[in-house]
């Protein structure tokens, strides 16, 4: 088993955690940095082709919102969170894609009044937020769900927001059994784990 603090390990913003357990890669939250970007998120681990579950604490676009970039780089796995979080998602993922099109546009018209050719995109289009929208699956609180042999799953309430959750997670390999938490804001705690873990470094 393996676990990666992708984002906010040193910073609130951009959360995301990489768990690879046999031949399963998952995301806990796959979220924007916001605001004044002093850590970079480390690269995820794999390529998103083989990532097979996305597991989502709360709708907020620091814990959601490159799910559309996640998407348009070749993610095509499940997503799993509450029923609110989903409907949250869908407005709130939508506007962000409003954002970034006028955030692109903006620049590129400034840029182009200084005569530069140079132009942004999007980090990511609405026909991709559309299309990941398609990949939520809304599941209620307090019922444990078996995804497959390695990865069970149960969300519970915590009263950050509607829909928000922390996750259990109970993870199976090579006949060893774990399990480990994930609050609304990040990991919580382990439960006599052996994973390996892997921070960023800080220059």
């Amino acid at each position: 088993m393996e676990l990666v603090f992708v984002g906010a390990d040193h910073e609130v913003t951009g959360s995301c955690h990489y768990l690879r357990v046999g031949d399963k890669n998952i995301l806990v939250d796959y979220g924007m940095e916001q605001g004044k970007n002093v850590f970079e998120n480390v690269p995820l681990p794999v390529k998103p082709e083989n990532i097979d579950f996305v597991f989502l604490t709360h709708a907020h676009i620091d814990h959601t919102g490159m799910l559309p970039k996640l998407y348009a780089d070749g993610f095509r796995g499940r997503i799993l969170c509450t029923a609110a979080t989903k409907e949250l998602s869908d407005v709130m993922l939508r506007d962000s894609a409003h954002i970034q099109s006028q955030e692109a546009e903006y620049r590129n018209r400034k840029a182009g009044k200084k005569g530069s050719s140079d132009r942004v995109e999007p980090v990511y289009t609405m026909q991709d937020t559309m299309n990941v929208l398609r990949l939520f699956e809304a599941y209620a609180y307090n019922e444990r769900i078996s995804l497959c042999d390695e990865v069970a799953f149960r969300f519970t309430d915590v009263g950050h927001l509607l829909g928000s959750a922390s996750i259990e997670l109970w993870l199976t390999e090579r006949g060893e059994k774990r399990k480990i938490v994930f609050s609304e804001i990040g990991i919580s705690r382990f439960f006599g784990t052996r994973f390996r873990q892997r921070r960023r470094t800080m220059s």
